[in-house]
C-alpha cells in the first residue's frame, strides 16, 4: 500500500486516442504536495504520512500550525490529509510527491466534496417520482406523499428520505483510469467526472478493489527532495502488480 496524494480540480476535457476517440477527462494538478511530517506506532499507534498541499498567507496561520509546518521546514499549506502506509512506505519529510507518482493505465480511486445545491425537494434530492399529474392531486404534484401513518405505526421513522439540504458530502468514486500524467506541471488526467467544484480539494490513491499494473508502479512512490541540487529521486524498486 502505498501513499495517496492532496490535488486540486482543474476542470475537465479530453483526450484523443490514435484511433481518433475522443476520452473525457478530469484533470488534477499537484499543488506543491509535500510530506509534512510522519505518524509512527512507538507514537501515535499507527504509521501514516501526513501531506499538505497548496498555500496559506502566514497571518491565516495559527501559532501551532507555524510550528508545526516549521519542523518539517515547508510552508504553510491549505489542506492537510493522512494517509496510513506500511512502515516500508514512508516517505522523507519535506518530500514533494511528483504526478508519476502514477502511471498511465493504473486505477485510483478519488474521494472529494460534491457541489452543494442547498435546499431540495424529495424528488430532486432522493429521485421520487412525485404525485400524479390528475385524478384529484391539485398543487402538490411534487411533494412526497405521506411520511408515517396515524394509528400504525403512528409515528415518522428515523432516517425518512424527506426534503432538505443538499450536497457538500464526502464522496469516493472508485476505479478511474489514469490517462495521461505531465510531471513539469504537475498534471494528472483521469478518465471520467471526478467529485466536487472547480477548484476543490481532491485525495487520489491506488485502488482498492483493482489490479496493480502489470510492470508495477514506483515504491514507495516518486518524489523530488526539497534539495534543489540533488538529483530528482533515485529510481525506487518497483512492486510488481498484486
Amino acid at each position: 500500500m502505498r501513499s495517496g496524494v492532496i490535488a486540486q480540480k482543474v476542470g475537465m476535457s479530453r483526450l484523443f486516442t490514435e484511433a481518433g476517440e475522443h476520452v473525457p477527462v478530469t484533470v488534477l494538478r499537484l499543488g506543491n504536495c509535500q510530506v509534512v511530517a510522519h505518524r509512527t506506532l512507538a507514537k501515535n499507534g499507527y504509521v501514516a504520512l501526513q501531506l499538505g498541499a497548496g498555500a496559506r498567507r502566514i497571518k491565516n496561520v495559527t501559532k501551532a500550525e507555524r510550528g508545526h509546518f516549521a519542523v518539517a521546514k515547508v510552508e504553510p499549506k491549505r489542506k492537510v490529509a493522512e494517509f496510513r502506509v506500511p512502515e516500508d512506505a514512508l516517505i522523507p519529510v519535506g518530500a514533494e510527491i511528483t504526478a508519476d507518482h502514477f502511471v498511465v493505465g493504473q486505477f485510483v480511486d478519488v474521494t472529494g466534496t460534491s457541489i452543494g445545491k442547498g435546499f431540495a425537494g424529495g424528488m430532486k434530492r432522493w429521485n421520487f417520482h412525485g404525485l400524479r399529474a390528475t385524478h384529484g392531486v391539485s398543487i402538490s404534484h411534487r411533494s412526497i406523499g405521506s411520511t408515517g401513518g396515524r394509528q400504525d405505526p403512528g409515528k415518522t421513522f428515523k432516517e425518512k428520505k424527506m426534503p432538505g439540504h443538499m450536497g457538500v458530502d464526502r464522496i469516493t468514486t472508485l476505479n478511474l483510469k489514469v490517462v495521461q500524467t505531465d510531471v513539469e506541471r504537475g498534471l494528472i488526467m483521469l478518465e471520467g467526472a471526478v467529485p466536487g467544484a472547480k477548484g476543490g480539494w481532491i485525495t487520489v490513491r491506488d485502488a482498492v478493489k483493482k489490479k496493480l499494473p502489470e510492470g508495477g508502479v514506483p515504491m514507495p512512490g516518486k518524489f523530488r527532495l526539497p534539495d534543489a541540487a540533488a538529483p530528482a529521486e533515485a529510481e525506487p524498486p518497483k512492486q510488481e502488480g498484486a
